[in-house]
């Protein structure tokens, strides 16, 4: 009886080793299996540095902290590209050069929008020259309105003077309501002058811009030929 016991405990001691044995090996198996796996096993690092050497190795490299690395997968192939590792300073300063690039770039799109709305409005050297004499012609009608207004109030001034004459002596004693005629002929005259020299200076402004598109124009309608009509 106990000898069929021992027996027993032989067989079940086995039994356990035996299972433990096929336990492990199934999970080197497994292990194995995973190892084979991409994206399972760990990548390996790889950057060129400062001094143009090619490192690796199974972790993010230090030395190329400053610098674009890539993380291989087992076949070969990049998984990942790791971007470098700034400082605060050169973080700033990297997005300051982004921001003036983007600025650069909306600069350059705004300048072909407004090239393309030029091209709209004057297709040719004809529509140009058109629309400038049309803009001055406008600006010559208001100041020969006020021009001849000016010739109205010198007009009225000799009136006005022709009745100071009895007061040539002391013009203090001429009536308030023929004095007030005089400051208001004064005023108007001036008001009147100084519309001209706005007009005049207007007309300054005009010219000066119709000669910056011309400018820009020009190699426009070069690029832009069967569009071109010859002065």
């Amino acid at each position: 009886m106990a000898h069929t016991q021992l027996q027993h405990q032989r067989i079940g001691s086995l039994a356990v080793l035996l299972l433990a044995a096929a336990g492990a090996t199934q999970a080197q198996t497994q292990a194995q299996a995973q190892a084979a796996q991409p994206g399972v096993r760990p990548g390996i690092y790889t950057c060129v540095d400062a001094r143009g050497r090619t490192l690796t190795a199974d972790r993010p490299i230090a030395d190329c902290a400053d610098r674009e690395q890539r993380e291989l997968s087992p076949s070969g192939s990049t998984r990942r590209k790791l971007e470098p590792t700034y400082t605060a300073r050169e973080q700033a300063e990297r997005e300051d050069r982004e921001r003036q690039a983007q600025l650069q770039a909306q600069r350059v799109l705004e300048e072909r929008r407004r090239e393309r709305a030029l091209l709209i409005r004057y297709p040719n050297a004809t529509a140009h020259d058109r629309e400038r004499a049309d803009a001055l012609v406008q600006i010559d009608a208001v100041i020969q309105a006020a021009r001849k207004r000016l010739g109205e109030l010198a007009e009225e001034r000799r009136k006005i003077d022709d009745e100071l004459e009895f007061y040539a002596k002391d013009v203090s004693k001429a009536p308030a309501s023929l004095r007030r005629r005089v400051d208001d002929n004064t005023k108007s005259a001036a008001v009147q002058n100084r519309f001209i020299a706005d007009q005049e200076d207007e007309k300054k402004r005009v010219n000066a811009r119709f000669d910056e598109e011309r400018a820009r124009l020009g190699p426009l309608w070069a690029g832009n030929a069967p569009a071109t009509t010859s002065r």
